[in-house]
């Protein structure tokens, strides 16, 4: 088998499995391992997830590119998404993009030589009426000024020079995760608190809402 997830990793992506009745279902969750061990989502790690779900590198290549989130190619520590869509470029985007570009020395898609800042343009943020808004590593900032960022990028160069970042134990410690980390807890099912999932293969008859083919004529 691929050796690209570490053994803590390993462990964890078995656990994800067996939370689903078809092994395959797991793979977006597995995406997600892969892109918080490295940052973005490198070969050899879909390569492994098509060997533990039971597919074809293609068909995890395939469900990878689809999704905007996963990177396939190295990003900054902080991915910053600046949203570009109407609401947001009625309220100023299209300046506060060239300002990004100006205070990071990059053109967006680039990433600074530092490593440290990648800067995209993003599509709809869902947050309209906090135009105009971006994402830090999928963290929401509302209603950024040139000067807002100008404050942001220096917090977040200060907090790497330093070495410091969210607390995994402390969720409120504040800070950004590096990109790739989704959330600082992650979801643990007892075994007594499970659903019980049944495969959808299986043939368990009509879903409990649907009516029996004769209700109508009964009535």
């Amino acid at each position: 088998m691929t050796d690209h997830f570490t053994p803590a990793n390993l462990d964890l992506a078995h656990e994800i499995i067996d939370r689903y009745p078809v092994k395959r279902s797991a793979m977006i969750p597995l995406l997600h391992l892969a892109q918080e061990q490295d940052g973005w989502v490198t070969e050899d790690a879909m390569r492994q997830i098509a060997e533990l779900v039971g597919v074809t590198p293609a068909e995890v290549l395939g469900t990878c590119s689809f999704y905007e989130m996963f990177k396939r190619r190295p990003v900054g520590r902080f991915l910053i998404n600046i949203c570009g869509t109407l609401s947001c470029q009625l309220m100023g985007a299209g300046e506060l993009i060239h300002h990004a570009e100006r205070k990071l020395g990059i053109t967006s898609g680039d990433t600074t030589p530092d490593g440290l800042f990648t800067l995209a343009v993003a599509e709809c943020q869902a947050a309209c009426t906090e135009a105009p808004c971006l994402q830090v590593n999928y963290r929401h900032r509302y209603r950024v000024t040139p000067e807002d960022f100008d404050i942001l990028v220096d917090e977040l160069r200060s907090e790497a020079d330093r070495g410091e970042g969210p607390d995994p134990g402390n969720p409120d410690a504040g800070g950004v995760p590096r990109h790739g980390v989704l959330s600082l807890s992650r979801q643990h099912i007892p075994a007594e608190r499970a659903a019980g999932p049944s495969s959808p293969t299986s043939d368990q008859g009509p879903p409990a809402w649907m009516p029996p083919p004769d209700a109508e004529e009964q009535k």
